[in-house]
């Protein structure tokens, strides 16, 4: 179901003169969010989703990026990553899961997962997310912040990267919502800023808008764009 759903998203998401994207057939957005990183993420429920899941498709300057979907629990089920062409899926072999439930009642959320991709095969993610007890409103939208560090592996246990950084947690909406992220290799650091400025809901202005609003056109990387998209892509 997962590749149709992509496929649709393809055909319908490109077209800019539209200046609204299209959701796939049985599915209905209900909030969009206009980043700091000149990017634009719709938040949708389809069809058949079940326990909370939920999905999420980003445009930046040049169109659709991302396509992904999350459990009730915030975990990452699957991901599609347009740019590389890759998917990546949550695997049987996780050992701990990401839980939103146990970070809200504990302030901490320790994680060990696997995901498996056909394209660039199997990776380990090993991390923590922390509440810092700080609460934020913006755009009347309450969030608490939150701080989080990972290191992901390959298939054979050898370090590819790091990410550290502050994000957001909505409480309603069960979901992470992106702020400061630096991406670590052994060569460079890739550092990023996705915090939210704007929260649209269904029959404001904006809502579902194909067209990033804020930090477009500004250098975002302090190594090569090329570079810092396949360390994004496998995230």
């Amino acid at each position: 179901m997962m590749k149709t759903v992509l496929t649709l998203f393809v055909l319908t998401a490109s077209p800019v003169a539209a200046q609204q994207f299209s959701l796939p057939q049985g599915c209905e957005g209900y909030l969009t969010i206009q980043s700091t990183s000149c990017s634009v993420s719709h938040y949708f429920t389809c069809d058949g989703d079940s326990n909370g899941e939920q999905r999420r498709a980003t445009m930046d300057e040049e169109g659709l990026s991302y396509v992904g979907r999350i459990s009730g629990e915030a975990e990452w089920l699957e991901s599609f990553h347009l740019r590389s062409g890759h998917t990546e899926r949550l695997s049987d072999a996780t050992t701990d899961s990401m839980s939103m439930s146990e970070l809200l009642a504990n302030d901490i959320d320790t994680w060990d997962f696997v995901t498996e991709s056909r394209e660039i095969g199997t990776s380990q993610y090993v991390g923590f997310d922390r509440l810092t007890g700080e609460t934020v409103e913006i755009d009347g939208v309450t969030l608490r912040r939150t701080e989080y560090a990972l290191t992901a592996y390959d298939a054979a246990g050898t370090e590819m990267w790091k990410s550290e950084g502050a994000e957001f947690v909505s409480d309603e909406w069960r979901m992470f919502i992106g702020g400061i992220s630096s991406y670590i290799t052994s060569d460079d650091r890739f550092d990023s800023d996705d915090t939210p400025v704007e929260f649209i809901f269904p029959d404001e202005p904006g809502f579902l808008s194909v067209n990033p609003k804020f930090g477009c056109g500004v250098e975002m990387s302090s190594i090569d764009t090329n570079d810092a998209q396949l360390i994004q892509a496998n995230y």
